[in-house]
This record gives structure tokens, sequence and C-alpha cells, in this order.
């Protein structure tokens, strides 16, 4: 059999539209994913749904797929996604709609449902792991919002033997949305542990699109990544037995050599030699990289073992409110203003009773990254890194390797809130605001914000607790 070919179109929900756009043109491609998944995504699309219900998936999906259904409808392309987030049927009524625009041949949609285990995590009373604060879900009452298990490829297999020319799910695990189409096309068992593994793999190394191309390597004068501009999304040449050459198109940006691939082969792997999935326990303890040439890495050498008895499903709760604050001095003395500014709203912070709460007060580009090593002011609410997510994690991290003496040109104060309404959340920013006309001398370029958090918590639900559906829907 001929090698099927599978290419990324997107590694995160506000990844760009232009290189799955060439790979549909250009690729030679059997199947294109977009992976648009993080950890709080569906909690956050699960809010706008209850704004507006006929939304709550990927808002971005008419965008992504006005660039590419052209050209994957000419070319036999099918395209697969987790883009329907909260609502995966009505984002297959939004492909259609796009399909009807562009005035497209007639084309099928299968739906995917079933992670949704919402009111299952309820009636059980299910146990939650890394949730400050709740043991279990009857314990986080009104603010908890969603609950979503990871589907494996077993849930998209009876979506692709509709011939589907797109398949839309919610919660599926990363690697299976490649999987799937690769047992489809190969007919793989669903016990047949060494290729499922072999499949993961490669799911795995194209799951965050550019991170295999270079995307996150660069480093000027030490890990150089031409044409970063520029960057290829990646694709795979898959064999019968689950080998595979990582590569991507001709003309593009970036690189995709042993090291690009080794970097994201250890990506989010805790035990390489047990990486759970819902369809297998992948092995990558013996995995090979071979460089072929540019651009081009041969990798198999994956294994398996009979998947896990439970689901993964992430819970998502509401957790407070961010309010933020931002101001810049500049010039002699700018790092003594900025430490001022920030000992004045310390003090106002316990005027308006949020002296104890969890905050963040630092100056960007003295002690934001990495502390100060004094104990400093710096401390409390971190970003989590998640992509496209609104909410922050907790623990900030301190590394004493900043000199105390460094003197900058510029600073920019920062200061952020957890607090437990909306109302406090705005006034830590007003309190910002008002250092232009209180001190120190000379602050501009205040910005304000407020966000809602929303923190996500893990579980384990047995599989019965999910019920895989397709739907299919076609002009």
């Amino acid at each position: 059999m001929k090698p099927f070919r599978i290419g990324a179109g997107a590694g995160y929900a506000g990844d760009r539209i232009d290189p799955a756009q060439a790979l549909a043109e250009r690729g030679g491609l059997d199947a294109l994913v977009f992976e648009c998944l993080a950890e709080r995504t569906i909690a956050l699309a699960q809010l706008r749904r209850g704004r507006d219900p006929d939304h709550g998936y990927d808002p971005m999906l008419q965008a992504r797929l006005r660039a590419v259904l052209p050209a994957c409808v000419r070319q036999g392309v099918r395209v697969i996604s987790n883009m329907g987030a909260a609502h995966p049927q009505a984002a297959g009524a939004a492909v259609l709609a796009v399909v009807r625009e562009m005035g497209l041949p007639r084309l099928r949609v299968a739906v995917v449902t079933g992670d949704d285990v919402l009111d299952w995590v309820r009636a059980h009373d299910v146990a939650l792991m890394e949730c400050p604060g709740a043991a279990h879900a009857s314990e986080l009452g009104e603010r908890l919002i969603s609950a979503n298990a990871y589907l494996g490829a077993e849930a998209l297999l009876p979506a692709l033997a509709t011939e589907a020319d797109v398949v839309i799910t919610g919660r599926v695990a990363d690697p299976a949305l490649f999987l799937a189409p690769l047992m489809h096309a190969f007919g793989w068992r669903g016990d047949d542990w060494a290729q499922l593994g072999q499949g993961v793999l490669v799911g795995h190394l194209l799951e965050c699109a550019a991170q295999v191309s270079g995307g996150y390597l660069a480093d000027p004068g030490h890990l150089d990544v031409p044409d970063l501009h520029d960057v290829g999304f990646p694709l795979a040449e898959v064999q019968p037995d689950g080998s595979a050459v990582i590569t991507k198109l001709d003309g593009t940006g970036g690189r995709v050599d042993r090291l690009s691939c080794t970097a994201q082969l250890l990506y989010e792997i805790e035990n390489p030699a047990r990486y759970l999935q819902p369809d297998v326990v992948a092995d990558f303890s013996r995995v090979q990289l071979q460089e072929l040439g540019p651009n081009r890495v041969r990798v198999g050498g994956a294994g398996g073992q009979p998947r896990p008895a439970q689901l993964k499903a992430t819970v998502g709760y509401r957790d407070g409110w961010i309010g933020e604050g931002q101001i810049s001095y500049g010039g002699p003395g700018a790092r003594e203003r900025g430490a001022l500014a920030l000992q004045v709203l310390q003090h106002r912070l316990q005027r308006l009773g949020l002296g104890a709460a969890e905050q963040r007060a630092e100056l960007i580009g003295v002690n934001a990254l990495h502390g100060d090593g004094r104990g400093g002011i710096s401390g409390g609410i971190s970003g989590d890194g998640g992509g496209d997510e609104s909410g922050t994690g907790r623990g900030a991290g301190r590394a004493a390797n900043r000199d105390a003496t460094y003197t900058p040109y510029e600073v920019r104060a920062r200061l952020a809130v957890r607090c437990a309404s909306c109302e406090q959340a705005e006034q830590v920013g007003q309190e910002v605001e008002a250092l232009y006309v209180n001190g120190p001398a000379a602050g501009g370029g205040v910005t304000q914000s407020v966000r809602e958090v929303v923190a996500v918590a893990s579980a384990l639900v047995p599989r019965e607790a999910v019920q895989p559906r397709v739907q299919v829907m076609e002009l």
C-alpha cells in the first residue's frame, strides 16, 4: 500500500490558517487534522454556549474551513477536527453553512458526540484530582461548568466508516485524531497494541503542528530556525506498519530534524514507557529517529500495551476573577519609581480588603519571570501557558538569579489579583490607573483588564460513562 499522508492543520485554537491552506493545496494529503482544544477550551466554550445556544464551537471554525475546503474537496482530502468543542452538532451545521456559502459540491459531515459526561460526574459525585479545596464534584456546587472525557480513536472509526468528508468531534485525545484515520486506512485492529503505539507516536509528533517543524526551537545564535515567519506545518508519510517519515512542504520555513522531533517526542511525556491514551498504553522508550535528508525524519520503534480501564475527564469550574493593571515608567530611576508604585498599590489593596488575596506584583523586565531573589513582592498568581486559555495557574516560583543592582532604563509595573467578585477585580485596575495623578512621577500607558477564571481539574471515569454517537449531516 502507498503511504498515508496526514497533515497537521492546527496545534491550538488560535493557530495560523495559511500553513494549513498550503498543506491542503500542495500536500497531496489523505487527511488534514485540526487539533484545537486545550484543557480549559471546552469549559470556556460551554460559557459561550450558555450565552448563545447555537454556539459553543471553535470561533475560527468557519475561517479555517473557508481556507481549506475548496482544495480538500477538489483533492479528496478528509478533514478531521475537535473544533466541535462544547457543541459538535452546531459545529457540523456551521460546516454545512460554509459549504453552502461557497457553493461547494455536496458534502457529508459526521459529528461525533458522547464526550460530555457532566451529568454522570454529578450523579456519581466523582473524585477530583488537582482541584484545591474540592475533593469531589459535589463540592464545586454551581461553580461546576463542564466535564468531558477524552474519547479515543475507537469513537471516531464509525464516523470515518460513513465516508464523511469532514469529521467533527468534541473532546478526543489529541493523538487519537491522527490514529483513527490510520486505523481506518490500514485496517488496524483495536487490540494490535504495537501498531496502535506507532499510530499514537505519529499523532503525538504532529498534534502541536509547528512545534515539530521548529516553531518552538528558535534561539538566535544557538538554535537558528530559517524563515520562522513562514514556518510550515508538518505532515507524516505513514506506512502500513506504522513507521513514518515526518516532513513539511518544500519552500516553507522551519526545520524538521532529529532535534525538533526529539523535542516534540518528549513534550508532555511523564513516563516514555507508559504514555496513557484511551486506545493504548504507548511505549516510546525504544523510539528511533533517523534523518533521511533535509526536513525528512524517519520515526519508528514505538510499542504498546493494553489500554487503560478508565478514561481521563477534564472538569471545568469557575474559580473567581482576575483584576489586572499595568503602568510604565522610563528614564533615570525607572526601577525605583516602579517599585514605589507597587508599594503604593499594596497599601491600597489593604484598604480595599484585598491585602490577603492571592496576587502577583512585579516589574516586567526586572523580576516578572524569575523573581528578585530576595522574597520581594513578586509571587502568587502565574499564567499557565495554555494557549487560548483565560485562567491562571497557582504558584509563581522564584529563582534567586537576578542582580539586585540591575538598572533598567524602563520597566512596566504589573499588579494582578484574584478576587471573589467582578466588582473587586475592577477596583484593581482602577487603583493602577489612579497612579496617573497620585504618583509616582511620570507613569504612563496604563492598561486594565478583568477576566473570569475558569479552572480545570482531572477525574477518572469508567468507560461505560461515555456513549459515543455519530450523526451524519449533509446538504
